[in-house]
């Protein structure tokens, strides 16, 4: 395709293109003549700086990343995509102040409000409406409030468990960067292992949560039955001492 083509399915101005160019961030066009053309793989390049530029990047460390890459822009597209997803399974819900507060067990308390956006649980989009990012936790408090816990308290304990999780994420991230990014790094990034690379990266998510979930579950009942046998002990004791005082002081 012309450049005027190229900047009319990108949604660039032909003078923004050609600045790229120059700046070595888009490879030459093929001239036939004295006109040159591009082809898809520009394209996804253009579609890749865009989006690059969109999370915070500038031109010089796009640059930088993009070096080496070849004609693998839409590999390194896709795998910049995929790893910009989000990793929850849920659809994130939008309810109002109100509905979030009755499911809360209490009042809309605005601080209730403001500690849960500092976790990352509630976007607020305006006019009280918010953005639940994980209905799966909302529905985790809304049952913590009919056992007639408080939200404050059940907000602490998401706290910690995002602390926790913190800790899990590094160690499945550590996991894909030593053996499958850094082997893929040493090999001077062939075209040809995008796909694998990306592949991995998808089937990440999965695997994490479940291994977590079945890990979880197996230190779950085991600390269950320690701490409530711990209990059931004491009970069983104190039944003992009671019972011998009583015989006791009947003789």
């Amino acid at each position: 395709m012309a450049i005027d083509d190229l900047a009319r399915r990108s949604g660039m101005t032909v003078r923004n293109i050609r600045a790229y160019q120059s700046r070595g961030l888009l490879p030459p066009p093929e001239v036939v003549g004295r006109t040159g053309y591009y082809d898809e793989d520009h394209l996804a390049r253009l579609e890749l700086i865009r989006e690059m530029q969109g999370d915070g990047f500038n031109l010089g460390a796009i640059a930088r990343l993009l070096e080496g890459v070849g004609h693998s822009s839409a590999e390194v597209l896709d795998f910049a995509r995929a790893v910009r997803a989000p990793f929850e399974d849920e659809a994130p819900e939008i309810l109002h102040r109100d509905e979030i507060a009755k499911r809360w067990g209490g009042e809309a308390d605005p601080a209730l409000f403001q500690r849960a956006k500092r976790l990352g649980l509630l976007r607020p989009l305006g006019e009280d409406r918010f953005e639940v990012l994980s209905p799966r936790v909302l529905r985790a408090g809304t049952e913590l409030a009919e056992l007639g816990i408080p939200p404050e308290v059940a907000l602490e304990v998401a706290a910690k468990l995002r602390r926790q999780s913190r800790e899990v994420a590094r160690v499945f991230i550590e996991l894909f960067l030593e053996n499958v990014w850094k082997p893929f790094e040493r090999a001077g990034r062939p075209e040809e292992d995008w796909p694998r690379v990306r592949e991995a990266l998808e089937r990440l998510r999965p695997l994490a949560s479940e291994a977590l979930l079945g890990i979880f579950q197996l230190v779950m009942t085991e600390a269950t039955e320690k701490a409530f046998g711990r209990a059931l002990e004491r009970q069983a004791s104190g039944k003992t001492r009671s019972h011998r005082t009583r015989r006791a002081r009947r003789r």
